[in-house]
C-alpha cells in the first residue's frame, strides 16, 4: 500500500509538473499583441490611401486599450482630436503563435461625424483585413484593405 502511494504521488507529480511554466506560459501572448503598431490602408485597387501608427494593449476580456494613434499621411478626415476603441477574440497555442479576430473603430474629433472601422484577424505580429470609412466630410468615404505590423 505504501508503494503504491508513491507511485501516486510520483505520476500526479509528473501530471502537475507538465502543466506549468516553460516557454508555454501564457504570459506569451500578451507580448504578440501589446505593444507599438504601424498600419498601412490601401483601396481596392491597391493604391496607398492612409497610414497611421498606435499602441495597442490587451485591457480585460476582449477588450483593447488604444493610445497614441497618429496618422502619418495627411487626411482631411482626421486633422485632430478623436477617441479609439478595439477589441479582439484570440486563439492560440501561446507559444507566441497568437491568432484571432480583431477589430479597431477611430472616430473622429474635428471634424467629426468621420468613423474607419477595421476588421480582420490576427496572426502573431500582423493584423490584416478589410476597412470601411463613413463620413460627413467630403472625400471621408471608402473601402479597401490593411495590414498592421508590429513594431
Amino acid at each position: 500500500m505504501k508503494q503504491f502511494r508513491i507511485a501516486m504521488l510520483l505520476v500526479l507529480g509528473l501530471i502537475l509538473g507538465a502543466c506549468g511554466g516553460g516557454s508555454g506560459s501564457s504570459s506569451n501572448t500578451t507580448n504578440n499583441v501589446n505593444g507599438n503598431w504601424t498600419a498601412a490602408l490601401s483601396d481596392p485597387n491597391g493604391g496607398p490611401t492612409f497610414a497611421f501608427t498606435t499602441s495597442l494593449s490587451q485591457s480585460s476580456g476582449t477588450a483593447v486599450s488604444v493610445t497614441n494613434l497618429s496618422f502619418t499621411t495627411a487626411t482631411p478626415c482626421f486633422s485632430s482630436g478623436g477617441s479609439e476603441t478595439g477589441s479582439f477574440i484570440l486563439s492560440g497555442n501561446f507559444d507566441g503563435n497568437v491568432t484571432g479576430a480583431f477589430q479597431l473603430s477611430i472616430q473622429s474629433g474635428t471634424p467629426s461625424g468621420n468613423q474607419l472601422v477595421l476588421q480582420g484577424t490576427v496572426k502573431n505580429n500582423t493584423i490584416s483585413g478589410t476597412w470601411i470609412l463613413t463620413g460627413v466630410t467630403s472625400g471621408c468615404t471608402g473601402s479597401g484593405n490593411f495590414t498592421m505590423t508590429k513594431m
